[in-house]
Formats: C-alpha cells, structure tokens, sequence
C-alpha cells in the first residue's frame, strides 16, 4: 500500500505565498508520476500540476507562472511552491500519485487526505 500525506496548507493574505508538500511512502523499484489537484467547496476536483518520474512538469493555466512543481532527487516528495494567492485558490489541496506501468506490482492510484489553503482579501 502507497500512502501519502500532503502538509504545508495554511490561511494566507492575497498575495502571499505558501510551500505545499507531498510525502509518499512509493515501493523504491517502481515509478512514479505525482500531482496536484484543489477542490473548493461545492466544485469539482480541480488538476494543478504534475511531474512524472523523468522530472515532465505541467501546469493548468490557472497557475501557470505563479505555482511551481518540484521533486526530490529519491522522486518520492514532492512540492508546490504557490505565489501570488489569490482568493480564489482557497481549496483542500490533494496530492495524487499514480505508477503508470503495466508492473501489476507498482500499478496504481493513490490520495492524501488534503490540506487547506485559504486566501483570504
């Protein structure tokens, strides 16, 4: 089982920024792509970024040039470095982890819990 823990969310001033983190507990032979989504209340999960396991970043356009994806050099962390907040970024932010790979020993989906970000005005 791949578990993964996001931390780093916290109430912020517009125009602020925040570091969001992804722990994930991955098996060490099997790749990995990771993710970030937001969800507010009463919208659709919303995707973010990704950096797969060659070190491939992409962005919604919504973040684009204020979010900034980046992993660790063992490929099991990773963070958001979020600036210039706005309101409407106040979400729960999920980590997603996915090994895509026809390995039934590494294939698979994994969600943290969340973390919350809110930007207040």
């Amino acid at each position: 089982q791949v578990t993964v823990a996001e931390s780093g969310g916290d109430s912020v001033q517009a125009g602020g920024s925040l570091r969001l983190s992804c722990a994930a507990s991955t098996h060490p032979l099997c790749p990995y792509d990771m993710s970030w989504y937001r969800q507010a209340p009463g919208k659709e999960r919303e995707f973010m970024s990704t950096i797969d396991n060659n070190g491939r970043t992409s962005y919604a356009t919504s973040v684009k040039g204020r979010f900034t994806i980046s992993r660790d050099s063992a490929k099991r962390t990773v963070a958001l470095q979020m600036n210039n907040l706005r309101p409407e970024d106040t979400a729960k932010y999920y980590c997603k982890v996915v090994s895509p790979t026809k390995n039934l020993a590494c294939k698979g989906t994994w969600w943290g819990q969340g973390t919350q970000v809110t930007v207040s005005s």
